[in-house]
């Protein structure tokens, strides 16, 4: 057993796992090759997302080898968004690397992405899988179109949103706030914040062991993900002048129509008769707008709320396995139980 380190860690990887109890130890093994001596000191954050094989078991028989090593396991499975956003609020080091517990990311490009990171002049290095492994029309193709869209919407150029591996400046990632499963829009919430984002190719390999947790039913959610990262981008701080321009407009066109069809009926036409249709329409539009224009007003008072007050953790930790700095998250009351669900990964 390593003795204890004497000096903050300058380095912090942050692994997801949820049901890699094939590929746990590998991964730590060749982890630990990459970074001892090499990039010290150095600490292991390994998040638990509530696995129901053996991980957990091999995990905290890893965290009792290797004093670098920090377990936590979460009180249920949240996806992977909030089990990273749990590694990053208890990771302490001034450089922070995420990346897969599937062993697709290979350990040996952590040195290519810091060396990257060592000039300076970035503060997200992010990993591009040139070369996919996955299946062409499942995985590729979706894949490939939602990573253009998100590029074009977000204003941030990469080419691979989608993947975990990456290294942080620690400010920068402290500064995002991560739920649902915004993991891939990080580069983009992170440029927004004024970072600066460059991307460096990797390998993607194939996964040695267990089960992949992604499948095609993942595309639609991404493409509703796409148009809330846009909307939060552009919007977050004035959602009325979303909901402004489109409910303006049907109320102008609705009352446009509504006082064409009153002179007609002062004029002696029967517009229920000859207009019914029309009358309808503008009445439809009218309500339509008034309603856009309330769903904007009500979404200023929510971001000043947000803004207002602190906001709660989006994850309950059920245990921690090593020793962790002190974490200032608000206190919460304890998590009411849940049905087990599966959670989107």
């Amino acid at each position: 057993m390593r003795d204890q380190l004497p000096m903050p860690p300058k380095y912090s990887l942050v692994v997801p796992f949820h049901d890699e109890q094939d590929n746990v130890r590998e991964l730590h093994q060749r982890l630990s090759e990459v970074m001892t001596g090499r990039y010290e000191p150095v600490e292991f954050i390994y998040v638990d997302d509530q696995s129901t094989d053996a991980t957990p078991v091999l995990l905290a028989e890893i965290a009792a080898e290797d004093s670098r090593v920090k377990v936590l396991r979460l009180r249920r499975n949240y996806g992977q968004t909030t089990a990273l956003a749990a590694g990053f609020d208890y990771a302490s080091g001034e450089t922070i690397i995420s990346m897969d517990g599937d062993l697709q990311h290979d350990p040996a490009d952590i040195p290519v992405l810091l060396e990257t990171y060592a000039t300076g002049n970035y503060d997200i290095v992010s990993g591009w899988r040139q070369k996919r492994v996955d299946n062409f029309f499942l995985r590729r193709v979706p894949s490939r179109v939602a990573n253009w869209m998100m590029a074009k919407l977000s204003g941030v150029d990469i080419h691979d949103f989608g993947t975990t591996f990456k290294v942080y400046r620690r400010e920068t990632i402290k500064d995002v706030r991560l739920y649902g499963e915004m993991h891939r829009f990080i580069p983009a919430l992170a440029a927004w914040n004024g970072a600066r984002v460059v991307e460096v190719p990797i390998r993607n390999i194939v996964r040695p062991g267990g089960k992949s947790h992604y499948g095609i039913s993942r595309t639609a959610r991404v493409l509703f993900d796409i148009i809330t990262i846009r909307f939060l981008m552009r919007y977050m701080t004035r959602p009325l002048h979303f909901f402004g321009p489109p409910g303006m407009i049907g109320i102008f066109l609705g009352a446009a129509i509504l006082v064409g069809l009153f002179f007609e009926k002062i004029f002696g036409h029967d517009i229920f008769v000859e207009h019914g249709p029309l009358l309808v329409l503008g009445m439809m539009l009218c309500l339509f707008g008034v309603q856009l224009l309330a769903v904007g007003l009500v979404g200023e008072l929510l971001t000043r709320t947000h803004f207002e007050s602190g906001a709660d953790p989006v994850y309950r930790i059920e245990r921690i396995i090593g020793s962790l700095p002190a974490v200032e998250i608000p206190t919460v009351p304890p998590e009411r139980p849940v049905a087990a669900k599966k959670a989107v990964r």
